[in-house]
């Protein structure tokens, strides 16, 4: 705390004193928080924009009562010395107070103030400072002035930083202007005296589309928001959760007239607590504070913001400091809807127990003894491509942006002929059970382990994301803590694949596929239901907010907007990898009696995901119709990616709560027994057997069933890990985690199937490549992580192809190449 101003008793008949002292809240030297100081500032200072970073907080400009500076420092506390560090910052573009700022990133941004007193000296400022050029210690760094809001110029606005769905943007709220042309300038706003008019606009800064943009524009990079319901200048505004804004204070002018009158009398400021909702655009009233302090800034503190003193009422200060937090709400889970829970997740164990006796040796525990029916390998292989990914992530990506990512689902259709033509004669005619074991017999061992350990550590990986997510939905709706839904989830798992090997999980699979989907058309219903004005009126509103958009124009590959070219190839990458390298959906297809059923399981797969792709896009655009219409349920203490499961906590009848919630379950249980099963294979299969570790069969099913424990613990580890509210999106995480490790799978397997010249060298080098750019990329570039996958498979193919010319062509490859393919496949009976 630095500087300000106060009024000495009686405050009415003394003069406005500005100070020069500082004060800091740290721990004292017996760990309790004390007030250190006084510390002295060059000069006594007020009403200047301040913006907390993590170097220290930013103090711009202010004045002494005469003077309006044009300075900047940062203030930072040396924890050791005990002493307050004051760091001069470049100076800004013109004087200015009553301004108010926040910190993006690296960067601070300074909107409105005055040059003089006269309110009509109002300014539409908007000036950026880069702060990491500073901390490089380029002497060049400077303020930049960029284009300001499409209203008026104000004074003691609001400025705070929170994400819209998209990306993190700066909003501009409130303040007040000169009664200079009897109205507030085209925008809402009320005259509080015949001086001045308080602002209700709101307004939004996009950083990214500002870039996109060029610059070039009189006002890019804004766009006008809902209008406050009342005036909140001077007030203090903070960034809560994931996409709420807070304005804990202001002034809204009404009662500005009876100052003089009232004096001590006054009532004070408005306590009401307004909440913005960024992607719904909507405002609403949340209760009352314990008080209103004005002319003060919120520093962010353990978790939540700490406003200290300020105005409580005209010329009345007040020595108070608030810690601000916020408090989840509680679900109406009862007890049927656990009875419902209870039951499906034993009955899921039920089935591991009871297929447990069919497990005689390694061929029954990995592939069911090829007698799997064709449409259980169909649903099976369904599950395991929509797990809670599209339970909980997919519906959240479309609630906070639009269905931009539904044209990627669409290129099943483009691949499943690949993987019919092309990958599916290579598996059978060999009779593999790990889809490595072809990288042996076409390039060498080497190359084989080095796929099946990727493989091996992206399954580790995508148990712990779809774990974490599903985690996410029932600590919001269950007592249960987020950790203790992973452990629970993982364990229940563990136990029922562990017993009951791939028959197991193919059989859950298709239960779990019924379930998942029938609790996904449920709460589309029900969402739809809810919203304001029915079906029709809804869905007009989502085309008028653009959530109905399917693609984006345009080129650029690292826009977080994705642009159609991106979706098309990534999606095609992506869906190659995993029907091509991915021994979770290679298996699948493995486990039925020929050929030509394993064709039907993947074209029933393909043809499956289709309608339940627009399904799970659609809930999201409905939930947030039904959250636009009922914003006061939205919870700012909820990640968005839980915005499903808010929706069952709150607005689905108990009862059914509980079988959306076994949904949820179904959703991620599928996906884990699977990855659990599938690298149980790939190690026992690509490492176990080839070393000869086992005496027998019945040793290496011991080894399967050790290690499809291990790898089910190690998956539930990651997943109490990845529990992080940081974390804007798991879906794009899953994302990048796909592409890090199954693209470069993918072009190994494009190289040996589509290339007569490719050697094993070649083939690693290639791989070795791949595995650099996809580890250097997420670092070194900002390109969407929905291309890696893509990238990958490029990079391996191309330098594995290149390097393989160094080498003697391999000499037998006979039924290994689609140019030496053997014909006339013999089907099982």
């Amino acid at each position: 705390m630095a500087g300000g101003t106060s009024f000495p008793e009686p405050v009415w008949e003394t003069a406005k004193v500005w100070h020069d002292e500082a004060w800091v809240l740290a721990p004292g030297r017996d760990g309790g928080l004390i007030w250190h100081g006084p510390f002295k500032l060059d000069r006594p200072r007020a009403y200047a924009a301040t913006a907390s970073l993590a170097e220290g907080v930013a103090c711009l400009g202010g004045n002494d009562g005469q003077t309006i500076f044009d300075d900047a420092f940062l203030l930072s506390w040396d924890a050791e010395a005990r002493a307050l560090r004051q760091t001069p910052l470049p100076r800004l573009p013109g004087p200015c107070a009553y301004g108010s700022a926040a910190g993006l990133g690296s960067a601070i941004y300074l909107a409105g103030g005055l040059t003089s007193e006269d309110l009509g000296a109002a300014q539409r400022n908007f000036w950026r400072l880069d702060c990491a050029r500073l901390q490089a210690f380029e002497d060049s760094s400077e303020w930049e002035v960029l284009p300001p809001w499409p209203g008026p110029g104000r004074a003691f606005n609001l400025t705070v930083v929170q994400h819209n769905g998209f990306d993190d943007c700066v909003y501009v709220l409130s303040g007040r202007r000169a009664n200079d042309t009897g109205e507030a300038g085209g925008v809402a706003g009320r005259a509080a005296t015949d001086d001045w008019f308080v602002l209700h606009d709101v307004y939004e800064f996009n950083p990214r589309r500002f870039r996109e943009a060029g610059g070039v524009g009189e006002t890019v990079g804004w766009r006008p928001r809902a209008n406050l319901p009342w005036g909140v200048m001077a007030g203090t505004a903070v960034g809560m959760g994931q996409s709420h804004i807070f304005v804990l204070s202001g002034d809204d002018g009404s009662r500005v007239a009876e100052v003089e009158a009232l004096r001590d009398e006054h009532p004070g400021f408005r306590r009401e607590v307004l909440t913005y909702h960024t992607i719904t655009d909507t405002w609403v009233v949340a209760g009352e504070s314990a008080a209103n302090q004005v002319t003060t800034a919120a520093a962010p503190w353990a978790g939540g913001y700490v406003v200290a003193t300020g105005e409580v009422r005209p010329r009345h200060r007040t020595s108070a400091v608030w810690w601000v937090t916020t408090a989840a709400t509680t679900s109406g889970f009862g007890a049927i809807d656990f009875v419902v829970l209870v039951i499906y997740l034993l009955a899921m164990v039920g089935v591991g127990v009871g297929l447990a006796r069919r497990n005689a040796n390694t061929e029954d525990y990995f592939r069911g003894s090829q007698r799997t029916q064709w449409w259980v390998a169909g649903c099976s292989i369904i599950a395991t491509m929509l797990s809670s990914i599209t339970y909980m992530a997919i519906p959240a990506k479309a609630f906070a942006q639009d269905l931009v990512y539904l044209v990627g689902n669409f290129m099943i259709l483009v691949v499943a002929p690949i993987a019919i033509y092309l990958a599916l004669p290579f598996f059978r005619r060999l009779d593999v059970t790990s889809a490595y074991e072809y990288l042996e017999r076409r390039f060498n061992r080497s190359v084989r382990w080095f796929a099946s350990v990727s493989f091996t550590l992206f399954h580790v990986f995508r148990m712990g994301i779809v774990m974490s997510l599903a985690a996410l939905a029932l600590a919001t709706i269950t007592p249960l803590s987020a950790t203790q839904c992973v452990l629970l989830m993982g364990g229940l798992s563990v136990l029922y694949c562990t017993l009951g090997g791939i028959a197991a999980v193919m059989w859950t699979d298709t239960i779990q596929t019924i379930v998942l989907l029938g609790g996904g058309l449920l709460c589309f219903a029900l969402a739809v239901a809810g919203a304001t004005g029915g079906w029709g009126e809804a869905w007009c509103a989502a085309l008028e907010d653009g959530k109905l958009r399917a693609y984006n124009p345009g080129w650029d590959p690292t826009s977080p907007a994705l642009v159609l070219w991106v979706v098309a190839l990534g999606a095609i990458g992506q869906n190659v990898s995993s029907y091509t390298a991915d021994q979770a959906v290679v298996q699948r297809y493995l486990t039925t009696p020929d050929p030509r059923r394993a064709a039907h399981a993947i074209w029933a797969a393909a043809l499956l995901a289709m309608p339940a792709s627009i399904l799970f896009y659609l809930l999201g655009t409905a939930l947030y119709l039904y959250y636009k219409s009922h914003p006061e349920q939205l919870d700012p203490t909820f990640m968005t990616d839980q915005i499903l499961p808010q929706f069952i906590a709150h607005a689905v009848p108990s009862g059914v709560a509980g079988l959306i919630v076994a949904g949820i379950f179904a959703a991620a249980q599928s996906t884990i027994s699977t990855s659990m099963n599938s690298t149980a294979t790939a190690v026992v299969t690509d490492f176990l057997r080839p070393l000869g570790v086992a005496r027998d069969e019945r040793g290496y099913l011991r080894w399967a069933r050790a290690l499809t424990l291990v790898s089910g613990l190690g998956g539930t580890a990651l997943g109490v890990t990845f529990i992080d509210p940081a974390n804007r999106s798991l879906f794009d995480s899953f994302l990048r985690v796909v592409g890090l490790f199954m693209g470069v799978l993918g072009g190994l397997f494009l190289l040996g199937m589509l290339t007569r010249r490719a050697t094993g060298w070649g083939a690693m080098i290639g791989a070795m490549a791949g595995a650099s750019v996809m580890a250097l990329l997420p670092v070194y570039t900002a390109i969407h992580g929905y291309l890696y996958a893509a990238i990958g498979i490029a990079v391996c193919f191309v330098v594995g192809y290149a390097a393989s010319r160094l080498w003697p062509a391999p000499a037998d490859i006979r039924g290994l190449t689609i140019h030496t393919r053997v014909t006339g496949l013999r089907s099982k009976p």
